[in-house]
């Protein structure tokens, strides 16, 4: 089949080379001049398998709110609130105060998460890609008793789940991160084995070249304005390039992963998507000392800060902001980003030096991706993963593809299914 892949960031390109290696005739439209250029670009780095979960937790919502007030506190919204914004904030609510309803997305999430690490596994083992990838697990700290408590029931439910976690002591810590040597508060972590780190936008532009190489075709530099469909089926899809002209492209499949942009191509067609661009920040410099740096990722708890080694750099990446679509870099940001860096591995970058990044998640006020067939016959959605899709990239691709080739998808997907919003 000739399948049109709207989005060219990390999902829409494993999209693509999953349905390539399934032999069908893929083109992929993206609005920037390369791929992995929006979300992809500057994220936490690092492949979470184990530690996915919904955004509505019934366990944050307390918190959060003096979170919205301290200086240092990984959540902010911007004031007044748009409607979009508290729509999307209430909408959480629900679904986090729905009973039982965290527990089964948080399981559908991790189950996903294994595939998607089977599935990373099969792509690196056909494409020799260079990213900065490293696995050597992923770390997150707990600055107090109440977060080791909270990590023995995680590591429960993982290991039901057949996922491997290990609690560490304070001296485990710094044995495994021996860079470790700031005066953050330690009681210990724990440590996601099977989790990996890397550079998402170099994986994204590593894995396109390897696609277009493959046959698929990517029209850079071209806006998806509209699908133009008829009761029963999606024909083409209309661009815009960048110099104002439109063209139509025909296909006889379409899938949606456009992130943030998703809602408006789905919308006319009877399918509200509620994905919200939460807003994230990130610092990435070059390190000044390798031995007093992160040897993966390592998840400060104190200020919900990840910092991540990437070859000779390291990237930190902290905040939840509710701000719509504001691309602006407060200073107050990246300070609180700084002072995680330096409380856990002082001296180990040229913080000053480091580039800023600012970009948006594509959440769900659920928690769950869109996956799943659209509201046309040949339309379909793998789109709204939040903080996690690198992670669940190669997973959700994998099932994407099974559904439109007619297949039983290897993960159950009634948690992610695209019409769960109007039910």
């Amino acid at each position: 089949m000739r399948i049109v892949v709207v989005g060219g960031g990390v999902v829409g390109v494993t999209t693509a080379w999953e349905l390539n290696r399934r032999g069908h005739e893929v083109t992929v439209l993206e609005r920037h001049g390369i791929a992995g250029n929006e979300t992809s670009k500057g994220n936490a780095a690092q492949r979470s398998y184990g530690v996915v979960y919904p955004w509505a937790d019934p366990t944050m919502v307390f918190k959060a709110l003096p979170w919205l007030v301290k200086q240092d506190g990984p959540l902010k919204m911007r004031m007044p609130p748009s409607l979009d914004t508290l729509r999307f904030m209430f909408s959480t609510l629900r679904y986090a105060w729905s009973p039982g309803l965290f527990g089964l997305n948080r399981r559908a999430m991790v189950r996903l998460g294994i595939h998607s690490r089977e599935r990373f596994g099969v792509l690196q083992d056909e494409l020799s890609l260079s990213f900065d990838g490293q696995e050597k697990g992923v770390l997150h700290l707990a600055s107090t008793p109440e977060a080791m408590t909270g990590y023995r029931t995680i590591r429960q439910m993982l290991a039901e789940l057949g996922v491997s976690a290990s609690l560490l002591t304070p001296d485990q810590v710094r044995e495994l991160e021996p860079g470790m040597v700031g005066d953050g508060p330690l009681c210990g972590a724990i440590r996601y084995d099977t989790d990996a780190t890397g550079d998402c936008h170099l994986f994204s532009g590593a894995l396109a070249e390897s696609c277009a190489k493959a046959g698929v075709t990517f029209r850079y530099h071209v806006r998806a304005k509209r699908l133009v469909a008829d009761d029963t089926r999606v024909n083409a899809v209309v661009i815009e390039r960048e110099d104002g002209q439109r063209e139509t492209i025909e296909g006889d499949a379409f899938v949606v992963s456009a992130g943030c942009w998703s809602d408006p191509l789905v919308a006319p067609l009877g399918l509200k998507l509620p994905i919200y661009p939460v807003k994230g920040y990130s610092l990435t410099a070059p390190l000044k000392d390798a031995s007093r740096a992160p040897a993966s990722t390592i998840h400060d708890d104190n200020y919900k800060v990840v910092s991540t080694r990437l070859g000779d750099r390291i990237r930190a990446t902290g905040f939840v902001e509710l701000a719509d679509f504001n691309r602006n870099i407060p200073e107050a940001r990246l300070a609180t980003i700084r002072r995680s860096v330096a409380s856990r591995f002082p001296g180990c970058a040229d913080m000053e030096a480091a580039e800023a990044w600012t970009g948006f998640r594509p959440m769900t006020p659920d928690g769950p991706a869109i996956i799943g067939r659209g509201p046309r016959q040949n339309l379909f959605l793998n789109t709204g993963h939040g903080t996690f899709g690198w992670t669940l990239s190669a997973g959700s691709a994998s099932v994407i593809g099974q559904v439109i080739d007619g297949e039983t998808p290897s993960v159950c997907l009634d948690a992610f299914r695209p019409g769960r919003f109007s039910e």
